[in-house]
Formats: structure tokens, C-alpha cells, sequence
């Protein structure tokens, strides 16, 4: 699957699983070694995705139409 074929959500439950398959311990080799460059794959993927929404969530509309960049505020509680 390409990035554009897969959402956030299904690279992190294929890298969750491919996590879960490496944690037992009782792979062979060489197919520990496809899960870690898959896993590596969906790593990016993820990053990736998170990046671009970043980006998208980096700058708001304002009232009158003008961009904005847009920073979370820390609850001055924690």
C-alpha cells in the first residue's frame, strides 16, 4: 500500500500488530527482518501523515478572513 492508499489509523494498527509479531521473540530471522523494514515504512507514513496535519492545523482563519498561525496554549494548570 502506498501513503495515499492507507489512513493514520490503519499504519498504526499494522504497525501495532507488526510490534506485537516482533515482541514474542519466536520470528525467524529473516522474517524479522520484512516486519522491521515494513514496520520502518509505516513508521514514515505515520510521521508523515502527522506532519502534514500539522501543517494544516498551523494556520486558522480568522474572523476576517485573514490566516493566522495558531499555537495551542498550555493549560496553566499541569
Amino acid at each position: 500500500m502506498t501513503e495515499k492508499e492507507i489512513s493514520f489509523e490503519e499504519a498504526m494498527k499494522s504497525l501495532e500488530e507488526i510490534v506485537n509479531k516482533l515482541e514474542e521473540g519466536d520470528v525467524p530471522l529473516e522474517k524479522a527482518i520484512e516486519y522491521y523494514q515494513e514496520g520502518m515504512g509505516l513508521s514514515k507514513i505515520c510521521h508523515e501523515k502527522l506532519q502534514h496535519v500539522e501543517k494544516q492545523m498551523d494556520f486558522i482563519l480568522k474572523e476576517n478572513g485573514e490566516m493566522t498561525q495558531f499555537h495551542l496554549q498550555e493549560d496553566e494548570n499541569e
